[in-house]
């Protein structure tokens, strides 16, 4: 919000405007209700003289109706990634979360996953992913299985492993978080997604904003590009392999359609 140009209640029209052309649907509506309460309160305390100029803002507010995150397929490219990537090594604010944010592009694991690890998950050529943070309507909670499985296995090459070795504090113990907010905590990831990701998403205007389980998403789209077996690239997402086919599909048109030639009786 303080981004936009326009300040005043008398700029209703124009603060909305604005949003829908550079914030996501959801922030704009939160918004536009957060700012209707304002003014009504202002309007009682004697404060502002307009009656409430955001009135009705939220209801205009179109949401899509895809499903869910995990189903709205729209990967980054690679370059696209390592900008992004780069933009929160360089971020004055939300540096903290640049090894979190490489870790998901670099694994492709759910957030849920990624926020639940302790170092006692990390070996020294596997993690193991066999637990996940949810939200059950009152906070978050710590489930002891994943979302498809009760557990799962992750390589870790040599980029990973230099992720992990330089994020890891000295004299770390088995039971502390991987990826602790800057409190020590769990981060809570619908907080930093309307404040870090998007604030971040900001500074490089030319790309799309997508949401952040596009990380995942971009995983799997580039490990296709690899040539990786669909089977493999489920094995290490937790996904199955059909699903891989449908939505990361590659066009083969090198391949050649092969002779068939009849049987010989």
């Amino acid at each position: 919000m303080s981004r936009c140009l326009h300040k005043h209640p008398e700029e209703a029209q124009l603060i909305f405007a604005w949003m829908n052309g550079h914030v996501p649907a959801d922030s704009t509506k939160r918004l536009m209700m957060h700012l209707s309460s304002c003014c009504r309160w202002a309007k009682k305390a004697g404060l502002l003289d307009l009656a409430d100029p955001f009135d009705g803002m939220q209801a205009q507010v179109k949401l899509k109706k895809a499903g869910t995150e995990e189903e709205d397929i729209n990967p980054f490219t690679r370059e696209e990634r390592n900008r992004i990537i780069a933009a929160f090594e360089t971020n004055p604010d939300y540096y903290y979360y640049a090894p979190l944010i490489k870790f998901l592009f670099f694994t492709g694991c759910r957030l849920s996953e990624a926020l639940a690890l302790y170092w006692k998950h990390i070996g020294k050529s596997i993690i193991t992913f066999e637990q996940a943070l949810i939200y059950d309507g009152r906070g978050l909670v710590l489930k002891d299985e994943l979302k498809t499985q009760k557990a799962r296995k992750f390589p870790v090459n040599a980029q990973l492993q230099e992720l992990l070795d330089a994020n890891r504090p000295e004299g770390a113990k088995p039971k502390d978080l991987v990826f602790p907010g800057p409190k020590g905590k769990y981060i809570d990831w619908g907080n930093f997604t309307t404040r870090g990701w998007q604030s971040v998403l900001a500074s490089l205007p030319d790309i799309e904003y997508r949401n952040p389980y596009q990380t995942r998403h971009t995983f799997c789209s580039l490990c296709r590009e690899a040539d990786i077996p669909s089977i493999q690239i489920a094995k290490w997402v937790g996904d199955s392999a059909q699903m891989i086919d449908r939505v990361y599909a590659k066009p083969t048109d090198h391949i050649q359609v092969p002779e068939l030639l009849p049987q010989r009786a």
